[in-house]
């Protein structure tokens, strides 16, 4: 009896496991996060979009002749994972906009290596929010195959521009700055080859930065100043002692005799 009941066990707990997270062979996300209430900026110039915070981001992409989206992460050794979505979204043409409960054919299934999001129709914009790491770093793949216009807007007091401190992936891109709300943005008017990535630095670590600068310049003018105050002090002292007499000798010509033989 105890040999039949354990593998009956066993059994049961992996049923369970299944039945509550995805699987390599399918599934999906639960409903209650896909369904949960965000706001979202629909007027975008871009075709996607990205709206960086911290430890989340929001996108919205343009989708244009096709019903389904592909969405998922790459670590840094380049493998791939289906992208952990909530508060999906899709806004028809007219304005419309749909969440999951409301519409049976907007749903998202994990695969291997993909979220493989199902829409209601074959062009509009699909909006998502994803957990990220609270890092000075945002980096995600083109979800679109053709070239196409990116924005990404940073955190508050978050800046691009400085070689040692930050970096911009792929080049040809531009910045903009909105004073309001103290954050830039940065856009690829064709992106067509990712990832897209950002690292950024905040506007306080400049000045942090560039107040250690100041510190260590002054510190090494003062220590030079130092060591050549006591270069001068060990010059005079053996000016003192005599130890800096020199020895005058006349100089003479090869063909010259010394004197007392002429």
């Amino acid at each position: 009896m105890r040999r039949r009941l354990v593998p009956a066990l066993a059994l049961l707990a992996v049923l369970v496991v299944l039945a509550g997270c995805s699987s390599p062979f399918g599934g999906g996300p639960d409903e209650t996060e896909l369904n949960r209430n965000a706001s979202y900026d629909w007027d975008t110039n871009a075709t996607t979009t990205y709206n960086v915070s911290r430890g989340q981001f929001a996108g919205i992409v343009t989708v244009e002749n096709q019903s389904y989206l592909e969405l998922y992460q790459r670590d840094e050794l380049g493998t791939e994972a289906p992208l952990q979505i909530a508060s999906l979204r899709f806004r028809f043409p007219n304005g419309t906009v749909v969440a999951p409960a409301n519409r049976s054919n907007l749903g998202v299934e994990h695969g291997q290596s993909r979220a493989n999001v199902t829409l209601p129709q074959a062009g509009g914009q699909v909006a998502f929010t994803a957990e990220r790491p609270n890092a000075k770093r945002f980096a995600t793949p083109l979800f679109l195959d053709s070239p196409h216009s990116v924005d990404v807007t940073l955190p508050p007091q978050a800046r691009v521009g400085v070689p040692l401190l930050s970096k911009v992936s792929p080049g040809d891109y531009t910045t903009t700055l909105n004073e309001e709300t103290n954050r830039m943005t940065v856009r690829w008017e064709s992106a067509e080859r990712g990832p897209i990535l950002v690292r950024y630095y905040l506007a306080r670590d400049l000045l942090l930065f560039g107040g250690i600068g100041g510190v260590l310049t002054l510190v090494g003018i003062g220590g030079a100043l130092y060591y050549l105050r006591q270069i001068r002090v060990l010059e005079r002292r053996r000016e003192e002692i005599g130890l800096d007499v020199e020895t005058e000798t006349d100089e003479f010509d090869d063909d010259d005799p010394p004197p007392g033989m002429r």
